[in-house]
Parts: C-alpha cells; structure tokens; sequence
C-alpha cells in the first residue's frame, strides 16, 4: 500500500507515503515510510523518515495537533 501526494509549493516535488515489511531484513518490525523528494523521483526521496507501526497513532494525533 502506498499513496504519492504532490508536495505543496513545489513544481515537481512528491511526499510517498507507504507501509514497508522487514525494511531492515528479516523479522524487522513493519513500518510506516514517509519520503519527500523535490524532484519527484518517488523512488530516490531526498528525505525519509521510517515510523514504526507501534508508534503511528501517537505520530498522527501530533501531526493533528499541528493543524
């Protein structure tokens, strides 16, 4: 599952968003990738942050509380 956003302010730039499974090998944790490229190269963000499932709730009611 993923989802590719257009990046506000940006010509081309992209925020991906996607769920990974064993991003650091085997029996890894599944996380949630959030990248941003201002390139729009989907597949080389320039920045990326990887939050572990466990954590996402908490890191959307901050994100929330942003708004």
């Amino acid at each position: 599952m993923s989802k590719i956003i257009a990046l506000s302010g940006t010509k081309k730039g992209v925020i991906s968003v996607a769920k990974l499974e064993e991003p650091y090998g085997k029996d890894s944790h599944t996380v949630a990738s959030v990248g941003i490229s201002l390139s729009g190269k989907v597949d080389a963000p320039e920045w990326k942050v990887h939050i572990p499932l466990d954590n996402l709730d908490e890191v959307i009611e901050a994100l929330q509380d942003l708004k």
